[in-house]
C-alpha cells in the first residue's frame, strides 16, 4: 500500500516536540501576568479599562498563529515528500469489448451493447488526450478493428459500427488486444526492462463464459502478465438475461448469465481490477472512472519548501496578530 505522504529524515520530526514547551510556557506567562493586579484609584478608568479587555479568543490568536508556523517549520525538517499521480505520457489502451449474440439480451436496458458503447463513449471523453487508444472486439474470432492512435473520432466511429455475432472467444480476443499494445509500444520505441510494467493496458468487457476460441481466458491473461499489460474487465449483464433464438414455433429462450468469476480472475493474474455492472449507468460509471484514472503512474514529489512557506507565513502573520490585539508572543 501506497502512503500518500512520506518522509526522507523522520526524526527530525522530533523537533515537534518544542511545540507543547511553548504552549505550556505560554500559558504560565500569562498566569503569572494575571496574579499582579494593578491598584486603580479612578473607578471611571477602571470601569474603562475592564471593557476594553480583549476576548480570549483575540488574544491567544497570535499564539495559535505562532504554534502552526512552528508545526509547518518541524514538518519540512522531516523533508515531507507527497506521492502524486500523473498521466503516463507513453500509455496506450486497447478497448476489447465483446460482440457475441449475448450483447443483445435488453435485461440492460436498452441492450447490453447500447450500454457497453455508451459507456466506451464516456471513457473517450474522459481519458486525457495523449493516450493512444486501440479498439478490438470478439465473437467467434478476435477483431482487431482500430490500430492505438490518437484521433478520438476513428475510435469512435469504430464503436458506433458495433453489431451483435456469434459466439464468446474471449481467451482469442484478449489475446489479440495484447498483440495490439504491444506493436504500438515497439513502435513508438519503447523497449521493456525485464519485470517492468509496461504504459499499456487493456479495459475488457464481456458479458458471457467463453464457449469459442482456441486460447482459454487464463492462458490468455499469463500471456499479458508476461507482457506487462494489466487488464481491467467489466463484466456486464444480470444472472436472470436472456436472448431469444429462432423466429415464431422455433424460437427459443437462452439464459445468458455473466461469468464475473472469470472477469476476477484475469485481473488478479494481470495485476488489474475488475468490475461487475448490471445497469446501463453502472457501466458508464464504471469506464467514467477508468478513464479519469487508468494509464496514470506515481511520482514522488519534494515537499518540504511547501511547509517552509506556510511557516514563514504563519510566522509573520502571528507578529501581525500580535500587533493588532497588542499581545505578546513568547
Amino acid at each position: 500500500m501506497h502512503r500518500p505522504v512520506s518522509f526522507a529524515s523522520p526524526v527530525y520530526l522530533l523537533a515537534l516536540l518544542v511545540i507543547p514547551v511553548v504552549i505550556i510556557g505560554a500559558l504560565v506567562l500569562d498566569r503569572r501576568r494575571a496574579r499582579y493586579p494593578v491598584a486603580f484609584t479612578n473607578l471611571d478608568l477602571l470601569a474603562s479599562v475592564a471593557s476594553g479587555r480583549r476576548p480570549r479568543a483575540r488574544r491567544y490568536a497570535p499564539l495559535a498563529l505562532l504554534v502552526l508556523a512552528l508545526a509547518s517549520a518541524g514538518i519540512a525538517l522531516g523533508h515531507p515528500r507527497a506521492r502524486l499521480s500523473e498521466p503516463d505520457q507513453n500509455a496506450t489502451i486497447v478497448l476489447l469489448v465483446d460482440v457475441s449474440g449475448s450483447m443483445r439480451a435488453n435485461d440492460v436496458h436498452p441492450t447490453r451493447l447500447a450500454a457497453a458503447v455508451a459507456a466506451m463513449n464516456t471513457f473517450l471523453n474522459l481519458l486525457p488526450s495523449q493516450f493512444k487508444v486501440g479498439l478490438a472486439a470478439f465473437s467467434d474470432t478476435p477483431q482487431p478493428l482500430v490500430t492505438p492512435t490518437l484521433n478520438r473520432a476513428l475510435v469512435r466511429q469504430g464503436v458506433s459500427y458495433l453489431e451483435p455475432e456469434a459466439g464468446t472467444a474471449l481467451g482469442d480476443g484478449l489475446a489479440a488486444a495484447i498483440k495490439m499494445a504491444t506493436q504500438s509500444l515497439a513502435a513508438d520505441g519503447f523497449v521493456r526492462k525485464p519485470g517492468q510494467a509496461v504504459p499499456a493496458a487493456i479495459v475488457l468487457l464481456s458479458d458471457g463464459a467463453q464457449n469459442r476460441g482456441t486460447l482459454q481466458p487464463y492462458q490468455a491473461a499469463l500471456e499479458a502478465k508476461k507482457a506487462g499489460i494489466r487488464v481491467y474487465p467489466v463484466s456486464l449483464g444480470t444472472p436472470t438475461g436472456t436472448v431469444s433464438f429462432g423466429f415464431g414455433a422455433f424460437a427459443d429462450q437462452v439464459a445468458v448469465p455473466p461469468d464475473p468469476a472469470t472477469m476476477r480472475l484475469i485481473a488478479q493474474t494481470t495485476g488489474g481490477r475488475s468490475y461487475t455492472a448490471q445497469t446501463a449507468s453502472s457501466a458508464v460509471d464504471i469506464y467514467r472512472s477508468l478513464g479519469s484514472s487508468i494509464g496514470r503512474v506515481d511520482k514522488e514529489v519534494q515537499i518540504s519548501s511547501w511547509f517552509a512557506a506556510a511557516a514563514a507565513f504563519l510566522l509573520l502573520a502571528a507578529f501581525a496578530a500580535g500587533r493588532l490585539v497588542d499581545a505578546r508572543i513568547p
